[in-house]
């Protein structure tokens, strides 16, 4: 393999394929990224058996080939060459050869025949939307994706389409996050995607172009611009989401987002991530009174904010109240609450884009 690129789109491929890299992996070639040369386009992958990133950039091909190169070195390597062209050229001993300027360097690679071949699937649905849209809907979601492994279908968030709607539905027991958006599509589909993966689509959306999302049955892919990101779908039975909203409300509250926020970023002055006191709120009248007691000591605060039906007085998590509020995007947010031992529901002020839902904790009579 010979060939010459562009430092800046290499670097830029390299970076974003290498973090699907295994870091240690029983398979020696995965800690490495596959790089093929065919035609007038350079192919470059990452893999760790849970999912998979590849792109194409221009590349002015000598010799056609393919190798495998630490992904690790190959990266660092890349970064700080001091010239725009960089010439890669391999030999039958796998030896790779980077050039550019008066640097040059000579590191071992691997065969390719030694890295697993990425997953091929039968595309079952697929669904087309703009990737502002796309992103905005993981963004409002993702922070409530569980990270305790113990169950595993709780580490993802369902993708649920039908009737022309696509939700993102995310819960890790404590709070769960729902987003909606309506979409000129015909699927009928649910699949739970790992919240990783969501992670790394949120790094690889342009606002301005499409998303294509093809589901299989096992697996699941992304084609962002010459981005492609495979990954496995979580298999599993999750929780009947539409059940869990509580569908009386006792008390409701009109209240400005950004100042909710920062009283109860207030309150978490206080508060031990540790052991986490709850947040103590009153709604009543026309205000909402905060209150937070911890080992460190004491803090009160209020807000205005017309409160209409029962007088409520209820504990929350800071940090999953604020996840919650910080994930929203519109200046006023509706509050319902069904007592003190139900969880407190969020939406916007018209419609129902997005609910979030926050479990309360326990108040002591202190």
């Amino acid at each position: 393999m010979k060939i010459n690129v562009l430092r800046t789109d290499l670097a830029e491929a390299v970076g974003n394929v290498s973090r699907a890299v295994a870091v240690k992996a029983a398979i020696p070639a995965l800690e490495g990224i596959l790089i093929k040369a065919y035609g007038a386009k350079l192919s470059i992958s990452g893999y760790n058996l849970e999912i998979g990133i590849t792109t194409n950039i221009d590349a002015t091909i000598q010799e056609q080939g393919e190798i495998v190169v630490s992904a690790r070195i190959f990266s660092e390597i890349v970064r700080k060459l001091p010239e725009e062209v960089v010439c890669i050229e391999t030999d039958e001993r796998m030896i790779t050869y980077i050039t550019s300027g008066q640097a040059d360097y000579q590191i071992v690679g691997m065969s390719s025949v030694e890295y697993p071949d990425l997953p091929v699937f039968e595309e079952n649905e697929s669904i087309e939307l703009k990737g502002e849209i796309l992103r905005d809907m993981i963004k409002s979601t993702v922070y409530a994706v569980s990270d305790n492994n113990s169950k595993p279908i709780y580490t993802g968030s369902l993708f649920d389409i039908s009737q022309k709607t696509f939700k993102i539905v995310a819960i890790d027991g404590y709070r769960m996050a729902i987003r909606k958006e309506e979409v000129d599509s015909d699927a009928d589909t649910q699949f739970v995607v790992p919240g990783k993966t969501e992670q790394e689509i949120l790094k690889l959306i342009n606002d301005e172009e499409n998303v294509k999302i093809s589901v299989g049955q096992r697996h699941i892919r992304f084609n962002i611009e010459e981005y492609s990101v495979i990954s496995r779908l979580i298999e599993g039975n999750f929780l009947d989401y539409k059940s869990t909203i509580p569908k009386d409300k006792r008390t409701e509250a009109v209240v400005n987002t950004r100042a909710l926020i920062s009283a109860v970023d207030r309150m978490s002055l206080l508060n031990n991530e540790k052991m986490p006191s709850p947040v103590r709120c009153v709604f009543s009248g026309d205000e909402i009174r905060f209150s937070c007691v911890s080992s460190v000591g004491k803090a009160n605060d209020r807000i205005s904010a017309p409160i209409m039906g029962e007088d409520v007085e209820i504990g929350f998590n800071n940090r999953y109240m604020l996840d919650a509020l910080r994930n929203i995007e519109t200046d006023e947010v509706k509050i319902c609450l069904n007592g003190s031992l139900s969880p407190m529901i969020i939406t916007p002020v018209k419609g129902d884009s997005f609910v979030s839902l926050v479990v309360p904790m326990r108040l002591s009579n202190v």
